[in-house]
């Protein structure tokens, strides 16, 4: 099975038969009030937005070990929401797994509480484009249960599509491109490349999210101007700065020598939220300590409204655009989901036989950051001490620095970054 996404997120998944089938899934994808003893429901996708986002850090954690460098950029939502279609058909040990690596066992209802999400994300009127697609093609002759054709559809809009996998896989393959590439407004032309589909395919999974926004308060193009980006105490390139002066959301976290700047993006119901470092005081990019204490906890902490001063800041944000590839498979298996890449899986919610197995996760994610706004396809008491703000704050954000794109009426992470080099 692969799942490939990207973010743009999109995420594609492959099931293979043991020894002769294979099943692809393809995902391209992303402030709760408090909750109180009335609101069982807000409780609920609280839970969701905790889950969701105590994933996204742990797969940043592991994306970093292999990476602690170069830029990182992922949906997490798009491969929480991807994996939760294929949990819908996992059995035994194998959803054990992907219940605990996901957090799904922490929330309750978590297809519900999924599909409450995706009609909040997809809502119409915003003064943004965000929208979450789902869909399944399947080989026209192979049997899914109609129980979990009938979840799919019913929790994740993911209608079934048949297509002739077994005798026509490079039609069936460019009908999905086709499909994604309409979803991401053409900023994921090819999800699945020539081989990645073949006659023993059975099920392709697709989860797209594509996210256009503009700033709540735009960049002015003439003020844009070339600088040079540090990426590390040596190194550095040149860049095209954006610059403004305006009230944002900012703050100071006195441990860590960083602030943190929120950018609103039209109508506030999403933003971008920027974690910087005062120098960079490693022997890398600088982030080592932050990146060593990033955690639900602290995040929460560093960058609710309620420790952001609304001031005048000086803020200076590089252009940047990022397109990055992942396979998953091994930094699941480092999560805890290792059954479902062999023979030991249990898929049996799919088929009604334990004859599937997943055998390739792959996550693309494109942004771009521009004077108008982003683009994107394809998420503990004292933890910090906050300082007196200056009237006037400067953000230059000349070194690299960590990224997220929030909704913030779930406070769910739609996509989140490193930007070690522009």
């Amino acid at each position: 099975m692969f799942f490939f996404l990207s973010s743009l997120p999109e995420l594609f998944v492959t099931v293979n038969r043991q020894p002769r089938g294979r099943i692809c899934f393809s995902f391209l994808w992303v402030e709760g009030g408090r909750r109180g003893p009335c609101n069982p429901t807000a409780f609920a996708m609280e839970q969701l937005s905790t889950a969701n986002t105590r994933f996204a850090l742990d797969l940043f954690h592991t994306l970093n070990e292999k990476n602690p460098t170069g830029n990182i950029f992922i949906s997490p939502i798009s491969i929480s929401s991807a994996l939760a279609m294929v949990f819908l058909g996992t059995r035994g040990t194998t959803a054990a797994q992907v219940s605990k690596a996901f957090y799904f066992n922490t929330v309750e209802e978590i297809h519900s509480r999924f599909q409450s999400l995706n009609a909040d994300i997809n809502k119409r009127g915003a003064p943004y484009i965000l929208k979450l697609a789902n869909r399944l093609y399947g080989e026209k002759t192979y049997n899914f249960l109609p129980e979990f054709l009938a979840s799919t559809q019913k929790m994740y809009g993911a209608e079934l599509t048949s297509v002739d996998f077994q005798h026509a896989s490079e039609d069936a393959r460019k009908v999905i491109n086709e499909w994604v590439k309409g979803q991401t407004e053409g900023k994921i032309p090819e999800l699945l490349v020539t081989g990645v589909v073949d006659n023993m395919t059975k099920l392709v999974l697709v989860n797209a999210i594509y996210f256009k926004g503009n700033w709540q308060e735009k960049f002015m193009k003439e003020a844009t101007a070339d600088a040079s980006f540090r990426l590390n105490k040596k190194d550095t390139k040149t860049v095209k700065m954006m610059y403004q002066k305006k009230k944002f959301p900012y703050g100071y976290i006195q441990d860590l020598k960083c602030r943190v700047l929120e950018l609103p993006y039209q109508g506030e119901e999403l933003s971008m939220v920027i974690l910087l470092p005062d120098d960079i005081e490693d022997e890398s990019t600088g982030l080592k300590k932050m990146e060593e204490q990033l955690t639900l906890e602290k995040l929460h902490e560093w960058t609710k409204r309620e420790n952001l001063a609304l001031i005048e800041v000086n803020v200076h944000l590089p252009r940047f655009k990022l397109e990055e590839s992942y396979n998953l498979n091994s930094h699941l298996a480092h999560l805890g989901v290792e059954d479902l890449f062999n023979s030991k899986a249990d898929l049996s919610g799919m088929s009604g036989a334990r004859d599937l197995f997943i055998s390739k996760i792959v996550h693309k994610s494109f942004v771009e950051v521009n004077e108008e706004g982003t683009e994107a396809a394809a998420a503990t008491a004292g933890i910090a001490t906050f300082c007196m703000l200056m009237p006037e704050e400067n953000f230059r954000a000349d070194h690299p620095f960590i990224f997220f794109i929030r909704h913030n009426p779930s406070t769910n992470i739609l996509f989140l970054g490193r930007l070690s080099s522009p």
